[in-house]
C-alpha cells in the first residue's frame, strides 16, 4: 500500500486519491490537545506503546482537523489513515484483516460517533478496542471524534435506568455499557468552545493562509459580528469568515 488514505465503503477499502491536507500549525486554540495527540501518534509510528484516542467537545473546534493533521505530519514515517463511517463499525474485523502485519501504521478514523440503545456497534467497537479472542493488530489504532463525552445521546428514557443503591446513584445497564465503551479509549481529549481571543487569533491565521496580512479594528468587528450571527466561536467559523472576506476583497 503506497497510498496515504483510504475509506471503507461497500465492504472494501477504497483509495482516497486526494486526502484533505491539514497543517497542525494552522490549528489554534487547542495547543494542549494538539501536543497530546502528536505525542501519542509519534509513539505509534515509532512502534512504541500508544493509546486509542477519543476527541470530544464543542463543534467546529478542530477535532476532525487534528486527526487529519496527524496524517500530514507523520505520513513520511509510515502513517496511513482509514476513514470508517460509524454505521460500518460492525464490519471492523473485515476492515482490520487486510491491515494486519502490514509495515505501515494505520489510524482508523471514525468521525462524529455516537451510539444508541442496543446498538451492535457497541460490541464491535469494544472488541476492537480491548480485543476479543483474537489479538488486536499492533499496527492499528482508533481515533474517534464525538460531540458527546460518553458517545451517547442524552435520552430521557435512558435516564430512567438510574437507580439509588445504598445511598448512591448508579446508572442503568444501557448507560453503564456506553460509559464503559468510552473508557476503553486510553487518551481522552476535550475541546472547549473558543474564547473571543482564541477565535480572533484563528481568524488572523486563516487570513494569513489565504494571503491577507492586514488587520485592523474594522476587520476585527466584522469577524466578531460573523461569529455572533452564527452563535459560535470556533476554528471552523474563523476559517469560514476568512474565506468570505478574502473572496470578497479579491473580486
Amino acid at each position: 500500500m503506497t497510498e496515504l488514505a483510504y475509506r471503507w465503503r461497500n465492504q472494501r477499502l477504497e483509495v482516497v486519491p486526494h486526502p484533505h491536507k491539514v497543517s497542525a500549525e494552522a490549528l489554534r486554540g487547542i495547543d494542549r490537545q494538539k501536543a497530546a495527540l502528536q505525542q501519542n501518534t509519534l509513539q505509534f509510528v515509532r512502534r512504541k506503546p500508544a493509546n486509542h484516542a477519543l476527541l470530544t467537545g464543542a463543534r467546529g473546534t478542530g477535532k476532525s482537523s487534528l486527526v487529519k493533521a496527524m496524517l500530514d505530519e507523520f505520513a513520511g514515517q509510515g502513517l496511513r489513515l482509514v476513514e470508517i463511517h460509524p454505521h460500518d463499525l460492525t464490519e471492523l474485523p473485515e476492515v482490520v484483516a487486510p491491515l494486519r502485519d502490514r509495515p505501515e501504521r494505520f489510524i482508523l478514523y471514525v468521525d462524529d460517533f455516537s451510539v444508541a440503545s442496543s446498538d451492535a456497534r457497541l460490541t464491535a467497537l469494544k472488541t476492537a478496542l480491548d480485543g476479543g479472542i483474537e489479538d488486536p493488530p499492533e499496527n492499528v489504532l482508533i481515533y474517534a471524534t464525538s460531540n458527546r463525552r460518553h458517545l451517547m445521546p442524552e435520552m430521557a428514557k435512558e435516564n430512567e435506568g438510574y437507580h439509588w443503591e445504598d445511598g448512591e446513584l448508579h446508572p442503568g445497564e444501557t448507560t453503564e455499557e456506553k460509559i464503559s465503551l468510552s473508557e476503553r479509549f486510553g487518551l481522552w481529549l476535550s475541546f472547549l468552545p473558543f474564547t473571543q481571543d482564541q477565535y480572533l487569533d484563528a481568524v488572523r491565521v486563516h487570513l494569513a493562509l489565504l494571503g491577507h496580512d492586514g488587520w485592523d479594528e474594522e476587520l476585527q468587528t466584522l469577524a466578531l459580528r460573523w461569529a455572533l450571527n452564527r452563535a459560535s466561536r470556533s476554528g471552523r467559523v474563523a476559517r469560514q469568515f476568512a474565506r468570505d472576506w478574502v473572496g470578497r476583497e479579491s473580486t
